[in-house]
């Protein structure tokens, strides 16, 4: 509350009360626009030939391959930065972790390979600006026939704790992506990518959750509830066909909506979906989206 100059003629407000109702009326202002500012950003997952187009469709940030940008000569790596720069997008988050051939579970793998691979990719992720790498890569997780499922997970949480000091070096945080049953067979759910999370336990290692897989498991929208404080991103298609979401009708996407406003989720949803058409459906999606979070 404004006191003591404000009680004395309107004519004769002293130089000291007239800044500090400046400053309110400043603060007043100011308030809307940080609110604005904290809108969730829509993106798209693209591989490096297509981050002109990408640009152009309307996208506020690009969402990179890590292993498309690790398996570059450095010249080739050195010109892929250039040409990011001078398009003047933000690249602030990767998926595609990991090449199938390193693998992660089961009796083969080797952890120097593993940890040689994930000191370049984090070197070069940083000189891009990723702060975010989604940890999908099914392929390499995928647990061999015959190998003990408990034993594939404790590689995983031993595979997070000696990334996560080195993604934290980085400015990065690892996110993993559960993927539905056709693409891998550990790590289906959020609801276990959530107990990874716990059992990792650093904070440079979270979850996300891709809206096409959550839907594909039928899995309960309301584990974003109960994941809140580790949920670091999104991913969004139209589960019917994997293409761009164009509609809120076309698909029942508002209890996942609902629960993401409930927790006031204000990072990032990148598209990672199929178009025949991305100048005229791109627009489109990126509307649908940021609706999605304003609706009530």
């Amino acid at each position: 509350m404004l006191t003591g100059s404000l009680t004395e003629s309107p004519n004769v407000l002293n130089a000291s009360s007239k800044a500090r109702v400046a400053l309110v009326l400043c603060a007043l202002l100011v308030l809307p626009l940080a609110a604005q500012g904290r809108k969730v950003q829509v993106g798209l997952c693209t591989r490096l030939e297509n981050i002109e187009a990408a640009r152009a469709a309307g996208f506020d940030y690009l969402e990179l391959g890590t292993t498309e940008l690790a398996g570059l000569s450095d010249a080739d790596f050195d010109n892929a930065v250039a040409r990011i720069r001078k398009l003047g997008i933000p690249t602030p988050v990767t998926n595609l972790f990991l090449p199938a051939t390193l693998k992660v579970t089961g009796p083969d793998i080797d952890r120097d390979a593993q940890l040689q691979y994930v000191r370049k990719a984090f070197g070069r992720l940083a000189r891009i600006g990723v702060q975010i790498v989604v940890f999908g890569s099914g392929g390499a997780r995928r647990v061999p026939d015959g190998f003990s499922q408990d034993e594939a997970f404790r590689q995983l949480v031993d595979f997070g704790r000696r990334i996560a000091p080195e993604a934290r070096a980085n400015g990065i945080t690892v996110a993993i992506e559960p993927l539905r049953k056709q693409e891998t067979n550990i790590i289906n759910s959020a609801g276990e990518g959530f107990d990874l999370v716990k059992a990792i336990d650093h904070p440079n290692f979270q979850l996300m959750i891709d809206f096409y897989h959550l839907a594909s498991e039928s899995e309960a929208p309301d584990i974003v509830i109960r994941a809140k404080d580790h949920l670091v991103h999104l991913h969004m298609a139209n589960p019917r066909g994997r293409v761009y979401p164009l509609a809120w009708d076309e698909y029942d996407y508002a209890p996942f909506f609902s629960t993401l406003r409930t927790i006031g989720y204000d990072k990032r949803i990148s598209v990672e979906a199929s178009t025949k058409d991305q100048p005229r459906e791109a627009p489109l999606a990126i509307a649908l989206l940021r609706r999605a979070f304003e609706r009530q």
